[in-house]
């Protein structure tokens, strides 16, 4: 054979190979033997097989004759032969006898830059009746954590677009932080205020445990066609099984994680971490853990910061979080609450007696925190929202004495300065839902109340400094 025709050949075996390439792959991941076995006990939420063999975080498939349906359930305890599985779906139909077959792997998530504008199931199945959604990739739903040495310091704003936020708890690109409320005083809303108006790249929005009625209404009117168009959202209902609820949150971090190593700042926006945390609860109870703190067994506190621990930043792009809690009985102490407080980077706390006033959203800035301020805003604007802050608090302590008008005009300089204020405060924190905001506008008006000067330059700089 001469040279030229060699050189032909090998050119049609490269192109044949890159062709093919892709198969050959997923064909080398593949066991060509399967293991099954049946269903011999159905209790509760627990489903027990004699067989398959699996291992812990296995899907595996349990096939139901009489309708012809498949029914996914993740492998969440081994007793001796027996599996004990939870399913992802309705379990109606199930009985004993039901051939199950082991998938061998955990629940990936195909990803892609068409996930953009879609809403998806619990299992990252779209729900929107858009059609199907192409894959460039798969990513295990329960990935670890970017490693502690490969996380880059947060120094950089993003721009959340509320200024409440933006103004008196600055948030760095990567930070986690959570808004802690009891229900009905504004998180939702408050989280598709920051979808629409925020800087980042890419929105991915996790309904967990979410009422039916309100999904439809947070896409139409909390989120609108803008925020969608530029988000991701994942959906498990309050009607849903558990597992999904769990899987919900975890598919939700995946796809977040795939835009992030794309290169890019991604919002996660997370809703709710109580009810993600009840729903690992009821898991724990039907497999026989013991309750441990007020009915919450000790998976749920382990699986917490697993979860949790995997937004920030990495070396390739961000995630910054926003995870809602739902506080029980405005007890900030309860055991979900004070777990995650511990883990995020500060905190966001929308009070009721702010939402009584009709001050929307009810962020009460005098609880709330950035672990990260001094990291991502300058001196400047510290000293602004100093200001702002301590006037504030003195307003707060002299409250009741000013509202039956106990206290004397001039008395005490600093309450004179908070009766001046308070309303050009409130009004700077009230913003309307559909009210969009410039972060430079933001830090001024914030300066011209508490008379410091932030110098335009300063603004949405590149880097600053890490300060002691």
């Amino acid at each position: 054979m001469s040279d030229p025709e060699l050189l032909l050949r090998t050119d049609e075996t490269a192109e044949v190979a890159a062709l093919f390439g892709k198969y050959l792959t997923a064909l080398k991941g593949v066991d060509p033997i399967k293991y099954t076995g049946v269903v011999e006990r159905v209790t509760g939420l627990l489903i027990e097989s004699r067989g398959p063999q699996a291992v812990i975080g296995e899907l595996c498939q349990i096939f139901i004759p009489d309708r012809e349906a498949i029914v996914l359930a993740e492998v969440v305890g081994l007793r001796g032969t027996f599996v004990q599985l939870m399913p992802c779906d309705d379990m109606e139909g199930i009985e004993v006898g039901c051939l199950v077959v082991a998938t061998g792997a955990p629940l990936s998530v195909p990803v892609s830059q068409g996930l953009l504008g879609r809403v998806l199931d619990s299992l990252a199945r779209p729900i929107d009746g858009k059609g199907a959604i192409g894959a460039d990739a798969l990513y295990s739903a329960h990935a670890h954590p970017p490693h502690v040495l490969t996380r880059k310091k947060i120094v950089e704003r993003i721009v959340t677009g509320i200024r409440a936020i933006d103004a008196l708890t600055p948030v760095g690109k990567g930070q986690r932080l959570g808004i802690f409320s009891a229900s009905g005083v504004g998180k939702s809303t408050l989280l598709g205020m920051i979808a629409r108006n925020t800087s980042a790249d890419v929105n991915v929005i996790a309904l967990i445990g979410e009422r039916g009625r309100e999904v439809q209404e947070f896409i139409d009117h909390d989120l609108g066609p803008e925020g969608l168009a530029r988000s991701v959202v994942v959906v498990s209902t309050s009607d849903t099984p558990p597992l999904a609820r769990l899987k919900g949150a975890y598919v939700a971090t995946a796809i977040a994680e795939y835009f992030r190593d794309q290169g890019k700042d991604v919002m996660l926006l997370f809703d709710s971490v109580t009810r993600f945390a009840r729903a690992q609860r009821e898991i724990g109870l039907s497999i026989g853990e013991p309750p441990a703190t007020r009915g919450y067994t000790p998976s749920v506190f382990s699986v917490l910061p697993k979860l949790l621990e995997r937004c920030g930043t990495s070396d390739k792009g961000t995630i910054t979080g926003f995870y809602t809690i739902l506080v029980d009985g405005d007890d900030m102490d309860e055991p979900v609450s004070d777990n995650v407080r511990g883990i995020l980077d500060g905190h966001i706390i929308l009070s009721r007696r702010i939402a009584q006033r009709y001050q929307y959203p009810a962020i009460d800035v005098l609880d709330s925190l950035s672990r990260l301020a001094p990291r991502v805003a300058t001196p400047s604007e510290r000293q602004a929202a100093g200001v702002i802050r301590k006037i504030l608090a003195v307003y707060s302590e002299a409250e009741d004495l000013i509202n039956v008008g106990a206290y004397a005009n001039g008395t005490n300089a600093d309450i004179d300065l908070a009766i001046s204020k308070i309303e050009a405060i409130r009004s700077f924190l009230s913003q309307a839902v559909e009210e969009r905001v410039d972060i430079r506008d933001t830090l001024r008006r914030a300066g011209e109340i508490a008379g410091v000067a932030i110098p335009v330059e300063d603004i949405l700089r590149e880097e600053v400094p890490v300060r002691s």
